[in-house]
């Protein structure tokens, strides 16, 4: 994917951010067979960090991703307990039997928007990010009741 669609350039503050996660997950893999890395060589243009924990963190962003071993949902959400709040879109790749239900229990969970594995970055015109309206926040509304 680099070579097809390079990362754009980054500020000096991005890179030193990836470069400093690099050095902790190079070493924490070093001594743990329940972590590990790879990454592009001479460039922070992607990493890629998988982990046994299941507790989700935060990416520092730009191709910098974390893979996760879970043993099932129950667990996926627990370990993203923390990181509730600033999921945007969840995808979803399972069998046609079991998407509805799924789906039911990640927007119970508290998922805003839940489509295709593929189609995250493709979101509906009419999309209401994070659960609110495109435009809805810049409108005041007045209803009329005869």
């Amino acid at each position: 994917m680099e070579k097809t669609f390079p990362r754009g350039q980054l500020k000096a503050r991005d890179s030193a951010s990836i470069a400093t996660r690099r050095s902790f997950y190079e070493v924490r893999a070093a001594h743990s067979p329940e972590t590990k890395m790879w990454a592009s060589l001479e460039s922070t243009a992607w990493t890629i960090i998988f982990e046994n924990d299941p507790l989700f963190q935060i990416s520092c962003q730009n191709r910098f991703i974390y893979i996760k071993a879970v043993g099932g949902l129950d667990q996926a959400l627990q370990g993203a307990e923390l990181v509730r709040d600033k999921i945007s879109t969840i995808g979803l790749a399972s069998a046609p039997m079991q998407t509805r239900e799924l789906a039911q229990r990640l927007a119970r969970w508290g998922a805003r928007r839940i489509c295709p594995l593929g189609q995250m970055q493709n979101p509906p015109l009419g999309w209401r990010h994070d659960g609110r309206p495109p435009l809805g926040d810049l409108v005041i509304w007045t209803d009329w009741e005869k």
